[in-house]
């Protein structure tokens, strides 16, 4: 992650309000993107939790390709994938609280009949551990099938498959989990 770090200080150097470099613009472009499709599920309202969402994308994206360089995914240790999904949920009831306030909060664990009460309160713990248990079986499955491959036909199949494996599905688990948190949020907050 310190690549992710170490990309960020180079990347936003010498940044210019008018006569933007090429490098500027595909930065822009890129985080322009990134908001209108948060935004696009969670609204105006929404859009202070975007630089989270686009940093937990980023982060889950490039820890998944590390599989590339000969690395061990970050998102292999189930520590990992939990703290994110904790992360992620936490925020979520904030944007609860924050949107409906701590009493219309409070009430939506009786939405829509007050039986169903514990059913919602027993969701604050499925839903994380649903994001966790997801993104930690996917990635793990996709590394064990990897060195599977490479222990069995260890020449030139695994090249087209690692880049699957890790970049493909790697961004495709990123995109998953984070745009689930935004659908979570969109629920907690509406």
């Amino acid at each position: 992650m310190a690549v992710l770090v170490l990309l960020s200080i180079i990347l936003v150097r010498n940044l210019k309000v008018e006569n933007p470099g090429k490098k500027q613009l595909v930065l822009e472009t890129i985080i322009t993107t990134f908001n209108n499709l948060f935004k696009g599920v969670i609204g105006e309202a929404g859009m202070k939790y975007v630089p989270y969402l686009i940093t937990v994308i980023l982060y889950i994206g490039m820890a998944n390709i590390m599989g590339v360089f000969g690395f061990k995914p970050p998102t292999k240790d189930l520590n990992v994938t939990a703290s994110l999904a904790i992360m992620s949920i936490v925020l979520v009831q904030v944007a609860g609280i924050r949107g409906k306030g701590t009493k219309g909060w409070v009430k939506s664990f009786a939405e829509p009949v007050a039986i169903v009460a514990p059913l919602n309160v027993l969701e604050l713990v499925i839903k994380p551990l649903s994001l966790c248990m997801r993104l930690f079986g996917n990635v793990l499955g996709a590394f064990v099938i990897m060195k599977l491959i490479e222990a069995v036909v260890p020449l030139i199949v695994p090249i087209p498959l690692s880049l699957y494996f890790d970049f493909f599905d790697g961004f495709l688990q990123a995109f998953v989990f984070t745009f689930l948190t935004t659908l979570y949020m969109q629920e907690a907050m509406e």
